[in-house]
């Protein structure tokens, strides 16, 4: 009789307990109608809480409405469009188009184009520096472009030892770190003088794509894919300080500075979260199952929204779909 009272008290106490909620939560998902093939990078702009979808297989920028939660517009006659960036102050947006174009501008409130920054081959990813007021873009075999938006003028270019992939602009300072997987290095240029200062070698693992930075602690987070791991940067030494799994295929990250957080996006079919536990060690504190070729996302921090791209494969639609960062 003993024994029960206590079972009974134990599992009084556990019910009592307060539950620990998920880092991400699902809210909803937001269907792209007519898109088909592999989705890439996307871009959020806030003052109209519009979300841009690069649908690189469709040959289409989705516009998703944020705040009404629904598709709004299919932008067509892009080629291979791949990455997307908001020139906030001129209310521009940046479209890379992978085949054969460079950048095309338009305007971020009727979509119309504006202009076309004939640049090269392959122009991928895309970021914007507000205080200097320039996109700069990846683009072709290793170059890196300033442009302004205003004019369309090509203020200057770094050249690279390969194709970059994901890079970041460090706001603390003049530095854009470049992932070159095809040189299994991370290239450091000097957006001043857009030359490259500093290559940092890529040993541990291969096929670095996407990037985060962490700029108070100087630290960068690369992903790569053979094998699922991403890699922790001192920036002020750029030396490997860290390493852990994640998933597969990735093609997106970011991190969570109020949490403490790395998502992971990977087209394996899930998001690995990746909590901060203090020195230099990482904790998985979750991994979400979402769709196999869901591997670019975007986190907006002011929303704290992750969006997720998920192509359509099957019965499977093509939708973007919103998780909350709790």
């Amino acid at each position: 009789m003993r024994v029960l009272s206590v079972i009974a008290v134990l599992v009084s106490a556990a019910a009592f307990q307060p539950s620990v909620p998920e880092p991400l939560s699902f809210e909803r998902a937001i269907e792209l109608p007519g898109v088909d093939g592999r989705i890439d990078h996307l871009a959020f702009d806030a003052a109209a809480q519009h979300l841009f979808v690069a649908a690189l297989g469709n040959n289409t920028v989705e516009v998703v409405d944020v705040k009404a939660g629904r598709h709004l517009r299919s932008l067509p006659r892009f080629r291979e469009p791949q990455g997307i960036a908001i020139a906030t102050d001129a209310r521009l947006v940046g479209v890379a188009e992978g085949h054969g174009v460079g950048l095309t501008l338009l305007r971020a409130d009727t979509f119309a184009p504006v202009r076309t920054i004939r640049l090269g081959d392959d122009a991928d990813n895309v970021r914007y520096d507000l205080a200097a007021k320039r996109l700069y873009v990846g683009f072709a075999s290793g170059a890196l472009a300033a442009v302004s938006p205003s004019d369309g003028r090509v203020l200057g270019q770094a050249s690279l030892p390969g194709h970059p992939e994901s890079f970041q602009l460090e706001r603390s300072g003049p530095r854009i770190f470049v992932n070159i997987p095809s040189a299994e290095q991370i290239a450091v240029v000097d957006r001043t003088t857009m030359k490259v200062a500093a290559t940092w070698p890529v040993p541990s693992a291969k096929n670095n794509y996407p990037m985060a930075l962490d700029e108070v602690e100087h630290r960068m987070f690369i992903g790569c894919r053979r094998p699922a791991k991403a890699l922790v940067y001192d920036t002020t030494s750029g030396k490997e300080i860290a390493s852990f799994d994640i998933v597969g295929d990735t093609d997106d990250m970011f991190y969570d500075a109020t949490r403490k957080r790395l998502y992971v996006t990977g087209g394996d079919g899930g998001i690995t979260v990746m909590q901060d536990a203090g020195g230099g060690r990482f904790t998985r504190v979750a991994y979400v199952s979402t769709a196999a070729g869901a591997r670019t996302s975007l986190y907006v921090a002011d929303q704290n929204r992750l969006f997720l791209a998920v192509p359509h494969r099957g019965s499977q639609k093509a939708e973007i779909r919103v998780y909350e960062a709790r």
